[in-house]
């Protein structure tokens, strides 16, 4: 589908206007500091997402003025502020990172533990996931290290390391229940991509593969590998294939490997993002949960599906 204009004027484009507080004092002093920057604009009270938690206001266009003034009293205040265009505002199609995004570890880095090897290779991690160095080879350097780890040994990281980040089920499951596609796809690897994206609640899982021997890690990776560009690639597929427009895209990351996905959504979120991804993205969330994702889409607390374990 055709893009939408994107150099249409912001100072008639309908906006949004959101933030989500982690704590009570927090909601009420961003409360009060943002409805004077919204009450000089002449804009209507604000509409209550969740109590004492998360609320918006409703722009007819946006000033050169307001994002950085907005986004100043979320940091003052440790809250999550975004404005968000109206326009195809809940989204049909999510992609999603993996690692510290729906879950709260890198699993190559707890793997590495397994081996003893963790502080090497969670120090390339932290490199390539900052954009210092190239994903593949970054990927392929860590995969490696690892050759002669017991295969046994990814079971026992899953069972023991893997945990999901806060409000994960939720995110993926109400946009799931309001007919969006959910996708993850990830640079790490499908043994945990399958169990993570079953335990979610998502539609498919893409990532990359370790080979074996039948009894331990080869130290290869299966061919070709998903990185930056498959990441986006996949991205324009899901959203060729659903028929949608840019504008009904979303996507999420952290990492550096996360930024052409970012960049080609409707709406791409950095969560607790590294700097290079939180400059580019269009918002950011890291005071508060996934769930304030659903925040900026203008979803309230009471259409949300809560966080049932399977």
């Amino acid at each position: 589908m055709t893009s939408p204009d994107m150099t249409a004027d912001l100072s008639t484009t309908p906006h949004a206007l959101v933030f989500a507080a982690p704590t009570r004092e927090s909601y009420r002093e961003a409360l009060l500091a943002l409805s004077d920057l919204a009450h000089a604009r002449e804009v209507p009270p604000p509409k209550v997402l969740s109590a004492w938690e998360a609320a918006e206001w409703s722009f007819d266009g946006i000033d050169p003025d307001l994002k950085p003034l907005a986004l100043a009293i979320g940091e003052t205040y440790s809250v999550d502020v975004a404005l968000i265009p109206q326009a195809g505002r809940r989204k049909q199609l999510l992609l999603a990172d993996m690692d510290s995004t729906i879950i709260a570890c890198e699993c190559l880095d707890e793997l590495a533990d397994f081996a003893g090897l963790k502080a090497e290779i969670a120090a390339i991690t932290e490199r390539a996931m900052a954009g210092e160095l190239d994903f593949e080879s970054a990927l392929k350097e860590r995969v490696s290290m690892l050759k002669g780890l017991p295969i046994t040994a990814l079971q026992r990281c899953y069972d023991d390391r893997v945990r999901l980040n806060p409000g994960a089920r939720t995110f993926v499951r109400t946009m799931a229940a309001h007919g969006a596609r959910c996708v993850l796809v990830s640079g790490g690897f499908t043994f945990f991509t399958s169990r993570v994206g079953q335990a979610v609640g998502f539609h498919a899982a893409f990532a990359n593969t370790l080979l074996d021997d039948g009894a331990s890690l080869t130290g290869n990776v299966a061919e070709p590998i998903l990185g930056r560009q498959a990441k986006r690639d996949r991205l324009v597929a899901e959203r060729e294939s659903l028929n949608l427009h840019l504008e009904d895209t979303l996507a999420i990351g952290d990492g550096a490997n996360d930024l052409a996905m970012i960049a080609e959504a409707g709406l791409g979120l950095a969560f607790y993002a590294k700097p290079i991804v939180a400059a580019q993205a269009n918002a950011a969330i890291q005071n508060t949960t996934l769930e304030t994702a659903l925040f900026y889409q203008g979803y309230r607390r009471a259409e949300f599906v809560p966080d049932v374990a399977n």
